[in-house]
């Protein structure tokens, strides 16, 4: 049932069930990762001799930290029985997290490619999932002066916020399209088939497109 609510104090903007759909996956999508990498995967470490475990710091970081934690953020703008302008701290915080996150992931990769001898960014996933992070980071930036920096224009505000939601969107469905491409490279760099860990990589890539169909539905409706 749609929860529409606005007034002077707080808004909320998009169906509870949806909203509370996308939680729920976040959650589901959170235990199947970790299942995955400490599992299967032997574990997580920034410095070891086993070096997979190195690697397994991208996978972690990128799906919990930087796709789920931004889908959160534009949740919290669209949900959050709030003031806008807390809708507008909340939103920016847990962009800033999923970006800080992001970050550290992108330097995992690098590092564990370095330590194993690995070519950096030849395959459509780093491409992609590379551009992602800057297109972030500036997108944040640019944000951040529009809209939380005292002295922007209120005239600004207004024109640049239509553009600011779509470039938004976009960018966060091209960070669940890096995040897809990397389970799929993942999933034949290991040779999975009909195993258990293979069904668990599989499903933590449908889940992860369900929750992006969901943060766009609460951003739409």
């Amino acid at each position: 049932m749609p929860n529409k609510i606005s007034s002077s104090s707080y808004q909320v903007k998009s169906p509870l069930a949806i909203t509370i759909f996308g939680h729920l996956l976040f959650i589901a999508i959170t235990t199947l990762v970790l299942v995955w990498l400490l599992h299967f995967r032997e574990g997580l470490a920034f410095s070891s001799s086993n070096k997979p475990k190195i690697f397994n710091i991208h996978p972690l970081l990128m799906v919990i930290g930087f796709v789920l934690m931004a889908g959160e953020a534009i949740m919290a703008y669209t949900a959050t029985p709030t003031s806008r302008k807390n809708h507008k701290l909340f939103h920016m915080i847990l962009h800033l997290i999923a970006l800080l996150t992001g970050i550290i992931g992108v330097i995992a990769v690098f590092k564990f490619h370095n330590e194993t001898g690995i070519p950096h960014m030849y395959t459509f996933h780093s491409w992609i999932g590379l551009s992602t992070i800057i297109l972030f980071g500036l997108q944040w930036i640019l944000s951040f002066l529009t809209f939380l920096y005292p002295a922007a224009r209120s005239s600004t505000r207004s024109r640049v916020a239509p553009w600011h939601a779509l470039i938004g969107i976009t960018i966060f469905f091209m960070a669940i399209v890096a995040t897809e491409t990397g389970l799929v490279q993942k999933f034949i760099f290991l040779g999975l088939t009909r195993n258990q860990e293979g069904l668990i990589v599989n499903f933590i890539g449908l889940l992860i497109l369900l929750f992006g169909i969901s943060v766009g539905v609460t951003v739409l409706v």
